[in-house]
């Protein structure tokens, strides 16, 4: 299998299964001399963690990170950084009827189609544990990036339920187990939640990143777009089927005057914009302001409820999915979310600096 490493001069290549004994990820282009240990990387895993409320997979997973390379005394040394976590929980015995199935949903039948064999526990390496490597990645990326650029990321649709954006408190998204800026959305989430839990199904989510303190000049024109990597970093995640930067489809609807983000003089020379239509990046190239995106997560496809299927064979039967699983896979991937946005900035970066020098 090819193709497990995204980034250019910030790389990140991942490996691991999900019921295998670990799972890691090596970052390639560290700069050195970068303060670095694994107390700065915890508290984005653990934020990632599953098993901490009733609304998210009850594997129970420490997430325990281990640097094993390319620190010494503290500090990045420039050499490749190996990060590692040992998989804890795995119960393979709960996929045994997905081993000559295959799951509606899932990886299942391309895996078997391409490579003429897959792990069918947990869905090997398709499964969304492999996403604790890029939470990982993205605690680097931010350290490369500096206190200076702010990101954060909020759940804010689930299933058919919206937050109210007059009610938006970023504050709020760590008082509640969906990472969600409108208290009462949450407050109403969870019985919503519970009664999908408990009727065996799931359900999609919308999910809102943005990154403040990005300087301007990051990106570059047509296949360098920063907007491209973006959301090809983002639709790389697990799940997501569907990513839209600024206004994004919602720009289809405005008119050119409503749409364009005007400009004036600012203080010290600066530009500033009276709008951010286009998410913090015009023509590729960020503009400084707040870039913003979203991005659309299904239904967990993992569901109690029988569905129809095939097995190797081709002959039709029903599969209900076992185990242990999110009712809504969208809630985990906020962080998920964060940490592409950090690992494609870091990136950039990297990248402007190598040709501009600044």
């Amino acid at each position: 299998m090819s193709l497990n490493s995204f980034g250019r001069l910030f790389r990140v290549t991942t490996w691991g299964e999900s019921h295998g004994p670990a799972i890691g990820c090596v970052l390639d282009g560290v700069p050195p001399r970068i303060a670095l240990s694994e107390e700065d990387i915890q508290p984005y895993l653990d934020k990632r963690r599953p098993g901490q409320s009733r609304f998210v997979t009850q594997r129970q997973e420490a997430d325990q990170v281990a640097i094993l390379s390319g620190t010494f005394e503290g500090v990045t040394t420039g050499t490749p950084i190996a990060l590692e976590i040992q998989n804890q929980d795995a119960r393979s015995g709960d996929y045994s009827d997905a081993r000559d199935k295959f799951r509606p949903g899932h990886a299942d039948y391309t895996y078997q189609a391409k490579y003429g064999i897959r792990d069918h526990r947990g869905g090997g390496r398709a499964s969304a544990r492999e996403t604790a490597m890029r939470v990982a990645a993205g605690a680097v990326a931010r350290k490369i990036l500096g206190p200076g650029i702010t990101i954060r990321g909020a759940l804010i649709q689930l299933g058919e339920k919206q937050v109210d954006r007059d009610r938006w408190d970023w504050a709020a998204t760590g008082d509640n187990p969906f990472w969600c800026p409108d208290t009462s959305a949450a407050a109403q989430w969870e019985s919503y939640l519970d009664g999908v839990r408990k009727t065996g199904s799931s359900v999609g989510a919308v999910v809102e990143i943005e990154a403040s303190g990005a300087p301007v000049g990051l990106g570059a024109p047509h296949y360098g777009k920063l907007d491209a990597d973006l959301a090809a970093a983002m639709m790389s995640i697990h799940a997501v089927k569907g990513v839209e930067i600024g206004a994004g489809f919602a720009a289809a609807a405005l008119s050119g005057e409503d749409n364009a983000d005007e400009m004036r003089g600012g203080k010290d020379g600066n530009i500033e914009f009276l709008s951010n239509n286009a998410g913090g990046i015009l023509g590729g190239i960020s503009t400084g302001q707040d870039i913003t995106l979203r991005f659309a997560v299904k239904p967990t496809s993992s569901i109690l409820n029988p569905r129809q299927t095939v097995n190797k064979a081709g002959e039709e039967m029903e599969i209900s999915t076992k185990g242990r699983h999110d009712p809504c896979v969208g809630i985990r991937a906020v962080p998920v979310g964060e940490a592409m946005m950090a690992c494609v900035l870091a990136d950039h970066l990297l990248l402007h600096r190598a040709q501009c020098g600044a």
